[in-house]
């Protein structure tokens, strides 16, 4: 039960701004907090629950902000949690999807040999893949990368949550085809 409650608080939730504009992908979890604490309202509902000793909460699919955020037009800082969601919880050697706590982040070319940690040498990268490859190149280790890395910009944000989009219909309203 535990697992099964801790799988919803995982499932996507599309941001919208005060003005109807999509602006972030967030977990439920954060979604939920937001409702509750007033910041943000639900739109739509994914029509689970999440069950309390007392109450029980409907978990948002999409939720829309109570004030005006200013969202610069600039990329997102490089953060693990960034690549994850840039590489889409997909390992770049093995192409495998796995839950964020089962990735790693891979420098390609290792910091040992001058890699630095930017956008264009992180990639997700699962355990196994990450310990073949160790301190060599990807092709040093027999290894291919799935795309190259790039900067996580607001095009590759507005990509992903269509993306998403196509799998919760719930979505589609919200975000420009």
């Amino acid at each position: 039960m535990a697992e099964a409650n801790e799988r919803l608080l995982q499932a996507p939730v599309l941001v919208l701004n005060a003005t109807y504009e999509p602006i972030n992908v967030t977990a439920a979890r954060r979604a939920l907090v937001l409702v509750l604490k007033g910041n943000a309202i639900t739109e739509e509902e994914n029509g689970s629950y999440l069950h309390s000793a007392r109450v029980a909460y409907r978990i948002p699919s999409v939720i829309r902000l109570t004030e005006f955020r200013h969202i610069p037009h600039q990329s997102r800082p490089l953060s693990r949690k960034n690549i994850l969601i840039r590489d889409r919880y997909t390992c770049q050697f093995c192409y495998k999807v796995f839950p964020a706590a089962e990735l790693t982040l891979d420098h390609i070319i290792p910091r040992s040999r001058g890699g630095h940690s930017d956008w264009d040498n992180l990639v997700a990268c699962c355990h196994t893949c990450n310990s073949r490859k160790a301190d060599r190149l990807p092709e040093e280790a027999g290894l291919t990368l799935r795309r190259q890395p790039r900067p996580f910009t607001l095009h590759t944000s507005r990509h992903i949550m269509r993306m998403l989009g196509r799998a919760d219909q719930r979505w589609r309203k919200y975000l420009f085809y």
